[in-house]
Parts: C-alpha cells; structure tokens; sequence
C-alpha cells in the first residue's frame, strides 16, 4: 500500500461524521489498519461499531469534500498527523479518548515539545488579558509553547503573549482548519499559521457546533504538561479544560483575583478543591522543573500602591465607580474624573461598563 493510498484511507474515515474516535480505535483494533477498514463489508464493520455507523463506513464520505481535503493538504503547511505516524504527539497517548487524526496547520514540530494550557473567559476585565498575555509570554520564554483556543479574551491574549517569546503557541480549534472561529480572530489565526500551529481533530468543513468545543477542551489540556486558568467565572467552559487536566493527571494552576469580581469565582474554587495558586510566571516554571528563569511578575504590594496617585490608592485592585472613587480618596468629582482621564490614557486605568473603573497593573 502506498503512502498516498494509506493516507487516503485515514482521510476517507476521517471524513465519516458518525465514527467517534472510540469507534475508530475498536475499527483498528479489530482489523488493524484504515486500509482493511475501508475494504471491510458491513457486516464485518458491524462487529465492532453499530450498524448506523457500519453503514456510513461503507456508503464513503463525500467526494467533494474528500476531494477538498486532499487539495488542502497540497498546501506544505498543511497535514494530517494519524496514530501511525511517529509525529503523533505522546501525550495524546496518554488520555483516554485519543484523536485517530489531527489536522494541523502550520509547525507539527511543536505538538511533541513541552507546552502549557493558558485558557479563561471570553468576556475578560483588562487585568485579565493582561495578565495572561504576561504570563504566557514569560512561560514561552520558559520553554513552554502556550496552548489555547482562539476564543475571545484570555486565549486571543494567551496566544499573542505565546507567539511573542521563544517557544511559540499552538491554537486547538472546534471547527475543521478552513474556518475561522470566531471570524475576528482571522489574523491572529493566520499568525499562528505561520509562527506556530493550528489543530483540530475535526474534518474540514465542520462548523462551529457547540458540542465540539468540550472535546476541544480534552485536547487543550491532553497536549500540555500543565493548564493555567486565568479568570473564569463558575459555569465557565475553562473550568472543564480544567477538569480535563485533572483526570489526565496534568498539574492546574490558577491565578486569583478580587473576591468581589465573578470572574475569580471559578478560579478561586479551583484552588479551594486543590488547583496551585500562580501569584507569577515563575511559580509554574518551577513547579513543572523549569530550569529557565525569567521575570518575575510579582504582585504589586500594598506600600507601593499608597506611593501612587490617591486614585490609583482608593481604586486598589476592585472594579470602582467614581462616587466609591470619590468617598476613598476624598477628591472632588471633577479632580478624580481628571486623574482618571489621564490614568486611562496612560493605559494604568481601564473603564469597564456600567461607569466603573479598574486599575491595570
């Protein structure tokens, strides 16, 4: 069997929509290899799968969208890494529910290298993006390709802190590789493209379905050493990464926050259950054996925080309005509104809706 005809079967198995990856697995347990799958009858195919699923392996996929996927992989940064392939990332192995096949787009180097899961909400405060982007970018200077998954917010942040330092960043998507989503994350995806790495164990044309983004989640944390999550309210989807990561016997971290703001809540009951608190970048580094040091992103301690400006002091680290503002620091309306002006366009304060403000370390 020729290589081309040997990734052909993968592609024409990849392509049934009914086969899970379980099913596949007992398909190549059975009868050991995509070839002799698609050369089985029903009947046969039916002692390991269902007959639903029996048929569907039969009928064959689409042709055009079997056509499409060939063309796509014409493209050298395109390609499609199987259980049989040495590239096949290690860890994957290790999980219980293993992709067959991963569409990749971009360096397939960087799926086997050590790499750490940042992820968190998609309606993330200043401070948030911020610090992910800070932490993400100092734990690839670390030597940890940063794992996200191009959603809004904490992940857009992860991957650009990623792809700005040595070890780059790697988006594991919930679509097939020909669509962006969300759309406007078009150039980061493009960026990634060419500096790191594009995944998803989706065939190409599959939409943004809301039930592929849990199994997105299992291969966010199934490809890292580790996962950090940034913010992330109680009923956030960061949360099953985590959890994820926990029965994979990854290590979780998780950064904490205001006891007031909703977006610490998931992280803090993280932590309660047993998650290890990232107050810095170097936390993680030296938790996960890292041996490169870089700097440190300390919190900024109380002393210094009454040094500043008395808006800076009375905002602390809580989302405020500009009457709290006001009561704290004992200023006019008119002189916090000016202060805060200037603050926010010196990029230290952000205004959040509802007419409050938050200081941005």
């Amino acid at each position: 069997m020729s290589p081309n005809q040997e990734i052909l079967a993968w592609l024409r198995l990849g392509l049934v929509a009914e086969l899970t990856p379980s099913g596949f697995r007992k398909l190549l347990t059975a009868l050991s290899t995509p070839e002799a799958i698609c050369a089985a009858d029903r009947t046969t195919l039916a002692r390991s799968v269902s007959d639903d699923v029996a048929a569907a392996i039969a009928r064959g996929p689409d042709p055009e969208r079997l056509a499409m996927t060939q063309q796509w992989l014409d493209d050298p940064a395109n390609k499609v890494v199987t259980f049989a392939d040495d590239a096949y990332p290690r860890l994957l192995l290790e999980i219980t529910d293993p992709p067959p096949l991963l569409y990749v787009k971009g360096n397939v180097g960087l799926l086997d290298g050590a790499s750490l899961a940042v992820v968190g909400s998609r309606n993330a405060t200043p401070q948030g993006r911020i610090n992910a982007q800070a932490f993400s970018q100092e734990l690839s200077d670390g030597g940890f390709t940063i794992i996200s998954g191009l959603a809004l917010g904490i992940d857009t942040a992860a991957h650009i802190g990623g792809l700005a330092a040595t070890s780059s960043s790697i988006a594991v998507v919930g679509t097939g590789l020909d669509i962006v989503y969300p759309a406007r994350n078009r150039d980061l995806a493009h960026r990634l493209a060419e500096e790191g790495a594009l995944v998803s164990e989706f065939a190409l044309g599959t939409p943004a379905l809301a039930s592929n983004f849990p199994r997105r989640n299992r291969l966010i944390s199934g490809l890292s050493r580790g996962c950090l999550v940034v913010e992330a309210a109680l009923k956030s989807g960061s949360l099953i990464t985590a959890r994820y990561a926990l029965e994979q016997g990854r290590e979780v971290f998780a950064i904490p926050g205001s006891i007031h703001s909703p977006l610490s809540k998931g992280c803090h009951q993280l932590i309660k259950q047993g998650a290890k608190l990232a107050e810095s970048s170097l936390d993680i580094l030296e938790e996960l054996g890292a041996t490169i040091r870089v700097q440190d992103t300390a919190i900024v301690s109380d002393d210094e925080v009454m040094q500043e400006s008395p808006v800076l002091a009375a905002l602390g680290f809580d989302p405020l309005d500009l009457d709290m503002v006001c009561e704290r620091s004992g200023l006019t309306p008119d002189s916090a509104s000016a202060m805060l002006l200037t603050l926010e366009l010196e990029g230290v304060v952000s205004r959040l809706p509802g007419g409050k403000f938050q200081r941005v370390r």
